[in-house]
């Protein structure tokens, strides 16, 4: 991906502000690893400035669309309230679609989750 490139200077000039150009891009066409970067870009105030809401958003479009970097991004953002409402429950849902599809944030996250009781009732055996 044309953004990916611009993004860490692979091959070409880094130029956060064209990476983004191109993640917007690939967002207009409902790509969802495009729209995950363009999350990742509002959270760390890369070639845009900083916006957790606006992070929050595509993270959640590309989660939906059962991207796993994406869903646990999301469940992140749900678990510590950045740019939207704190919500265990969220977050811990996401947290297990990304764990499903092998994701190991999401697993490790998940798991924790599932220890400490926090969006889902506490199972001990």
């Amino acid at each position: 991906m044309l953004g990916a490139m611009h993004d860490t200077g692979q091959g070409v000039r880094t130029d956060h502000a064209l990476a983004v150009h191109y993640y917007r891009q690939a967002t207009d066409q409902g790509h969802a690893e495009g729209r995950c970067c363009l999350g990742i870009c509002y959270r760390n105030s890369s070639g845009v400035p900083q916006c957790h809401a606006e992070a929050a958003r595509y993270f959640r479009l590309a989660a939906d669309q059962g991207y796993a970097t994406a869903q646990y991004n999301y469940a992140t953002t749900c678990f510590y309230g950045e740019g939207v409402p704190q919500d265990h429950e969220e977050g811990a849902r996401y947290y297990r679609l990304a764990a499903d599809q092998g994701e190991a944030q999401g697993q490790c996250n998940y798991a924790m989750a599932c220890l400490h009781g926090q969006g889902i009732p506490q199972e001990h055996e």
